[in-house]
């Protein structure tokens, strides 16, 4: 019986020496992986950063050195395309009273000339930011796809400089894409709280700014829109009620009842994964609770001169190899 216990205890320790590395090595493998997952995610951040500088490097070197000069910079895309420039991309302006030179991108296409100052397109740049954000801007302003916003002092300045039309192009997740356009946009300064005016609207995405028009007698903007953020709150209605759309939209915009045509909402992967009026949203076109998948808004001047002599041809030449070439801008006239 003695030699029976003893056997029996001498197999489970053997047992038990055996199986006491096991946890420990499925540990080390464990950990083994999550370092080489953190490697990874490094390295991608890594190319990503590296992409990026190279990205903007090239954008950079495109500027002709003659647009540095301060005594020969634009005052905006008008002007820049009133001057024969056809070619959409990176050109530096320097807007009446504007303490420096502004690197802006300038969209050619719809007419030409137009400075864009916003642009929404797959959720990578998020939006909810401080006032002093807003104000000087923020974003990847140098890619032709990436998101950002210029600054709300920039567009003060910009639009200050005279008469300014509005374009705003959308596009929803099926691939449709409708545009809404406006008079007399301008933008007060940071004194009035960077308030908005609008006037006279056409297109086909919908009339989503008419609080800011004032055409609605029930609107509870009717005193003017200023802007707002999470730390600057100025919107008309109740304290509460302002935080509370300020809050749930997570970004910093022209409230009047939340998201009526808040385009710096949430970005969503999917039109109906929005909470309501929470997304990236044109109501009057898709409804409350549809967030739409990108937005562009840009500002012309409303007295364009003609292009220089010749501009139109070659305007005509450039969309001609581009369709040919399968790489034409889409159109959002439709």
């Amino acid at each position: 019986m003695s030699v029976l216990t003893t056997s029996v205890a001498f197999l489970l320790h053997l047992a038990s020496s055996a199986a006491a590395p096991l946890p420990c090595e499925k540990r080390v493998v464990r950990l083994e992986a999550e370092i080489q997952g953190l490697k990874n995610v490094v390295s991608e951040q890594h190319r990503y950063i590296l992409e990026l500088q190279s990205s903007q490097s090239q954008q950079l070197q495109r500027i002709p050195n003659t647009y540095l000069d301060p005594q020969n910079l634009y005052r905006d895309c008008s002007e820049v395309f009133a001057d024969g420039n056809v070619a959409s991309g990176l050109y530096v302006i320097r807007p009446d009273g504007s303490p420096m030179a502004l690197s802006v991108y300038c969209d050619m296409n719809n007419g030409g000339g137009w400075t864009v100052f916003q642009r929404r397109k797959d959720g990578k740049e998020t939006f909810d930011r401080s006032w002093a954000e807003y104000s000087q801007g923020f974003g990847d302003s140098f890619s032709p796809d990436g998101e950002f916003w210029l600054g709300n002092e920039p567009l003060h300045l910009l639009t200050s400089q005279g008469n300014y039309d509005l374009h705003i192009n959308t596009e929803d997740f099926e691939g449709n894409q409708r545009f809404a356009e406006y008079k007399n946009f301008r933008v007060d300064n940071e004194k009035d709280q960077y308030q908005v005016h609008v006037g006279e609207y056409s297109g086909t995405a919908g009339d989503a700014l008419a609080d800011a028009r004032s055409v609605n007698a029930n609107s509870p903007c009717k005193g003017g829109i200023k802007f707002s953020t999470f730390d600057h709150p100025g919107y008309q209605e109740a304290d509460a009620d302002s935080q509370r759309c300020i809050r749930y939209s997570r970004s910093g915009w022209w409230f009047c009842r939340c998201g009526s045509g808040d385009v710096h909402g949430q970005h969503f992967k999917g039109p109906f994964e929005a909470m309501s009026d929470d997304g990236v949203a044109w109501y009057i076109w898709h409804g409350w609770s549809y967030a739409i998948r990108s937005v562009v808004m840009m500002v012309r001047a409303a007295d364009l001169r003609d292009p220089a002599p010749g501009v139109e041809q070659w305007t005509a030449q450039l969309q001609a190899n581009m369709v040919a070439d399968g790489a034409a801008h889409p159109r959002y006239d439709q």
